[in-house]
């Protein structure tokens, strides 16, 4: 019998920050919890000081101890299997959740994006949906469209993502990308 993991500080305020602006159903009530001060653009990460140097590998890349991580880009499927890369791109997998980012701001979009990465991925699921709408009917593209492939190779949600591709028109088509959550070693179930 497995027992429910508790929810984290962490995960609480990401739901609070994607919640905010939800309505609450007729006849019901919320509690006002404390929010963080909301930011119109996601700060930029502050570096202190240089990491200490490295001596050269064979190859002339720095050792650093783990297998680096290739870059993230949609429809490339290095480091998965050929049945499950042609099932991903295909649209052949479960999809174990979606997300809807359809007219958030950027910042919204991001925070909620970020809190549904870490839920999927702690909750063990593998393919999910992120639906960020095709953009502006002028012709340019949509600043989510943009965005959220960049935001899924940053440093906080990359370890937690295996590939992403544009969804089948059934699921959304350029409008949407498919997502698959690397497995959890750590697991024990």
């Amino acid at each position: 019998m497995s027992r429910r993991r508790s929810v984290t500080t962490e995960e609480r305020r990401l739901w609070r920050i994607a919640m905010r602006d939800a309505e609450p159903m007729p006849g019901r009530t919320v509690e006002e919890p404390e929010l963080p001060p909301l930011v119109a653009e996601p700060e930029p990460i502050a570096t202190t000081a240089a990491p200490p140097p490295v001596a050269p590998s064979r190859a002339g890349k720095p050792k650093t101890g783990r297998p680096e991580m290739p870059p993230l880009t949609p429809g490339s499927v290095a480091n998965i299997d050929r049945r499950t890369a042609d099932r991903f791109r295909r649209g052949e997998l479960v999809i174990d959740g979606r997300i809807d980012l359809h007219g958030m701001t950027q910042a919204q979009a991001h925070g909620a994006l970020a809190a549904f990465v870490h839920r999927a991925w702690h909750e063990g699921r593998r393919c999910v949906l992120v639906i960020t709408g095709k953009g502006t009917y002028t012709g340019g593209t949509g600043v989510l469209r943009q965005a959220v492939p960049r935001w899924l190779a940053d440093a906080p949600l990359r370890p937690m993502v295996l590939a992403v591709q544009s969804a089948q028109l059934k699921d959304g088509g350029e409008g949407a990308l498919y997502v698959l959550i690397k497995r959890r070693r750590d697991r024990k179930d």
